[in-house]
């Protein structure tokens, strides 16, 4: 099984007409991804790749009802109207890519996505994939299939390249994806590290989680409080980048909009320590991260 997408996603692009969004075409239809179609307004009409493009989400929807995801490659002040209208049309899985987009029209759209019960991934996401199943985005590049295979470990990351490199380290130590989801780097997310390992949890196929995190926001302990409740039963292995933030200036941001640096509040350190505490295996190095989820996997398959 996977997470969020799979052989069944019917996908479509907002912005397919964009150099991103046609680079997402190709990575997606190349990787058993079926592209319905495309939203670029003004652009009605034309099509890309022999893929149809319309105006509106709404007119897509009405000519390709079986549309289930839409990936959003717009620029940062369309962010906002293009995500209401993949709400609006009922779309379910809304994977936003774009980044730069103003912290108070996130706050509007992840609102109105929690009303209506619609699933956002994102912004600033490099996407995701499910192995063998499906991609959105861009995750592996043009040579997924040398970075993922199949097999029983599903990958959080607030690093799009690092969602590569987590992968390809899990591959060289035999372990192979259900899914490996790029949750964003932002301050604001739509599906958080919590929210997708309640998914996970309830994948049968996934049997491990390994997770990149980094400095700022307060998100990892959203992972404690879910252990604590029993949400998530599986191993947990997780590297948190950023130690070097405790000596640099506070309110600093570092690479995502997410990683400001807060003295005294959520530090690297304080999140190990809560994390420790709940029975989540703690790297000192991303690449001990294979080795460590391997430690539960093995034992859990001895047991």
């Amino acid at each position: 099984m996977s997470i969020l997408i799979d052989e069944h996603t019917k996908l479509l692009i907002q912005g397919i007409t964009g150099k991103e969004g046609q680079r997402a075409l190709k990575a997606a239809s190349n990787y058993h991804t079926e592209v319905l179609c495309g939203v670029t307004p003004g652009k009605g009409g034309l099509d890309v790749e022999g893929v149809p493009v319309y105006d509106t989400v709404a007119e897509a929807v009405e000519n390709h009802p079986a549309l289930n995801a839409t990936a959003i490659y717009v620029p940062p002040f369309a962010a906002k109207d293009a995500v209401l209208e993949a709400i609006d049309s009922n779309i379910a899985l809304i994977n936003i890519m774009t980044e730069r987009i103003p912290i108070q029209d996130t706050s509007y759209y992840l609102a109105a996505a929690r009303e209506r019960g619609t699933r956002i991934v994102g912004p600033s996401s490099l996407g995701m994939i499910s192995t063998g199943k499906a991609r959105i985005g861009v995750a592996g590049g043009d040579k997924p299939n040398e970075i993922y295979m199949k097999g029983n470990v599903g990958v959080i990351s607030r690093s799009g390249g690092m969602t590569n490199e987590i992968s390809w380290q899990l591959r060289k130590n035999t372990f192979g994806i259900t899914t490996a989801i790029h949750i964003g780097g932002d301050l604001l997310m739509g599906t958080s590290y919590a929210d997708a390992l309640r998914l996970f949890e309830e994948d049968t196929a996934t049997e491990g989680i390994v997770i990149f995190g980094e400095m700022g926001g307060r998100y990892e302990f959203d992972i404690v409080e879910l252990l604590k409740q029993g949400g998530c039963t599986k191993p947990i292995a997780i590297f948190i980048g950023g130690k070097f933030g405790k000596h640099l200036p506070e309110g600093m941001t570092i690479g995502h909009a997410g990683a400001i640096i807060e003295k005294g509040s959520g530090s690297v350190e304080e999140k190990e320590k809560a994390l420790r505490s709940v029975g989540v295996l703690v790297a000192a190095n991303y690449e001990d991260l294979p080795k460590l989820i391997a430690s539960k996997l093995l034992t859990n398959i001895i047991s």
